[in-house]
C-alpha cells in the first residue's frame, strides 16, 4: 500500500488538495491489497496464518479502504472552499459535466453497494455473491477514474494488477480450476439434517490432515442435480488412499440439497485450509465442540490417538443431533489419555459455569473450541474468565462470505 502512496507524493500543493490525494492513492493501495487476500491461494492462506485470518484482513481492509477513498474527494472540496464554496461544489458534484468526476462517484457507489451486502448474512449465497461481485466492478472503474485524471503510469499499473487479481479469483476459486477432481464414494446420515460425505481423489489429492478444511462444490450424479458453489467443509476422516470423509450440515439451500447427495457425483475440492488442530503442543487439551464442531475433533481421533490428557466436551441440542456420538465413545474407551463429556443442551444456552472445568482444572491447558459463534464467543468469554491467556484459546469460524 506504501508504494504508490510514496510515489503520488504532492510537493508544493495546498494542504488539502495534498491530503487528498493522500487519501486517493492510500485508498487504492489498499484495494490492491484487498483483492490479493481474496485470492484464497493454499500457499497464501498458510503463510498468513490461515484463510480466516485473510478473510478478516480481507473485510478489514475493504472497509478502511472504502472510506479513505469516500474521504477523498472531500478533502479536494475542503481545499476548494478557501476559494469558494461554489469551487468545493464543482469539484465533487457528481452531476457536473466531468468524466472522471462521474466515474470516481460510480466506483465509490459500487464498493458502498458491495460492501452493503456484508452486513446482509440472510441473503441466499448465489445472491450475495453477485452483488458482492460489484466491488470489483468498482475497483475496476475506480481505476479507470485515475486513468481519466491523466495519471497514466500509476494508474495503469494499478489498474492492471487489479484486473489479474480478479481474474485469478474468477479462474481460479470461482469457477474451481485451482480445484482437484473428485467423485461421491458414499453417504451415509451421522444426526438430523447431516450427512457425512466420501470422496475418492480422480486425479491428485489434496494434502490435508485432519482439523482442516476443504471447499467443495458438488454437481451432476445419476439422478443428483448439485448447485455447483463451493462451501467450506472440515475433513472427518483421510482414508488409506486419500480419500477424504466431510460432514454436511443443513444449513442453507445449497447445504441442504446435499443431504440427497448419491454415488457416483461428481466434485472439486480446493484446500486444505486451516491451522486448527495442526500443531498441537504437550500441555493438557480442552476440547470444545458443539453441533457440527465436532467434525475436526472427530478427524483427528480416527487418524491417531490422544497423547495428552484431553478432555472432550460435547454438546448438542438433543440426541437425534448428537453426530458420532456412538463411534466418539469407542474411541474414548480405547484411548486412556482422553475423557469425553457429552451433553445434550436442548435449545437454550447451556451452563458453561457448570460444564467447563474451573480456573484451577485449566491452568496449563491448550483450549480448542469449534461450533456455531454464539458458542465460540460464549466458550472463550468463560475461559477468559477463568484466567486463560488469549494465545492458549484456538477456534476457527467457518463464515467465508
Amino acid at each position: 500500500m506504501g508504494a504508490p502512496v510514496f510515489w503520488a507524493f504532492p510537493e508544493g500543493l495546498p494542504f488539502w488538495r495534498a491530503i487528498g490525494i493522500i487519501l486517493g492513492w492510500a485508498g487504492a493501495g489498499l484495494l490492491l491489497f484487498n483483492l490479493l487476500l481474496m485470492v484464497r491461494e493454499v500457499r497464501l492462506a498458510s503463510s498468513l496464518g490461515g484463510l480466516e485470518r485473510i478473510t478478516a484482513w480481507h473485510h478489514q481492509t475493504g472497509m478502511a479502504a472504502y472510506l479513505l477513498l469516500l474521504l477523498h474527494p472531500l478533502a479536494l472540496a475542503t481545499a476548494g472552499w478557501a476559494e469558494s464554496p461554489n469551487l468545493a461544489w464543482q469539484v465533487i458534484s457528481p452531476f457536473s459535466e466531468n468524466w472522471p468526476v462521474w466515474l470516481g462517484w460510480a466506483g465509490l457507489l459500487f464498493l458502498m453497494l458491495g460492501l452493503a451486502t456484508t452486513f446482509m448474512s440472510r441473503l441466499a449465497y448465489s445472491t450475495w455473491r453477485w452483488l458482492h461481485g460489484l466491488l470489483g466492478l468498482g475497483v475496476l472503474i475506480g481505476f479507470i477514474h485515475v486513468l481519466q485524471l491523466g495519471i497514466s503510469a500509476g494508474g495503469l499499473l494499478a489498474l492492471a494488477t487489479a484486473v489479474l487479481l480478479l481474474l485469478w479469483r474468477l479462474l481460479r476459486v470461482d469457477l474451481g480450476t485451482a480445484a482437484k477432481p473428485y467423485i461421491v464414494t458414499s453417504v451415509r446420515s451421522v444426526a438430523q439434517s447431516m450427512v457425512e460425505v466420501s470422496l475418492k481423489p480422480l486425479a491428485m489429492p489434496v494434502d490435508a490432515v485432519p482439523g482442516q478444511f476443504v471447499l467443495t462444490a458438488f454437481f451432476r450424479g445419476p439422478s443428483y442435480k448439485g448447485c455447483g458453489e463451493f462451501h467450506p467443509f472440515t475433513i472427518s476422516g483421510i482414508g488409506l488412499e486419500h480419500e477424504l470423509r466431510i460432514g454436511v450440515k443443513a444449513l442453507g439451500d445449497c447445504t441442504r440439497r446435499m443431504q440427497h447427495l448419491e454415488p457416483g457425483v461428481s466434485a472439486r475440492v480446493h484446500g486444505p485450509f486451516g491451522e486448527f488442530l495442526k500443531a498441537l503442543p504437550s500441555r493438557p487439551l480442552l476440547w470444545v465442540a458443539g453441533g457440527i464442531g465436532i467434525t475436526p475433533f472427530i478427524g483427528f481421533l480416527r487418524q491417531q490417538s490422544v497423547e495428552t490428557p484431553t478432555t472432550l466436551i460435547y454438546l448438542y441440542r438433543g440426541e437425534q443431533d448428537a453426530a458420532y456420538l456412538e463411534e466418539l465413545t469407542t474411541l474414548s474407551a480405547n484411548s486412556p489419555g482422553l475423557v469425553l463429556q457429552a451433553e445434550a443442551t436442548g435449545t437454550g444456552v447451556p451452563n458453561l459455569n457448570r460444564l467447563l472445568p474451573g480456573a484451577d482444572a485449566l491452568a496449563n491447558h491448550e483450549c480448542y473450541v469449534c461450533g456455531p459463534p454464539g458458542l465460540i464467543e460464549a466458550v472463550s468469554r468463560a475461559l477468559l474468565d477463568r484466567s486463560i491467556p488469549i494465545e492458549r484459546i484456538h477456534f476457527e469460524h467457518f463464515d467465508f462470505r
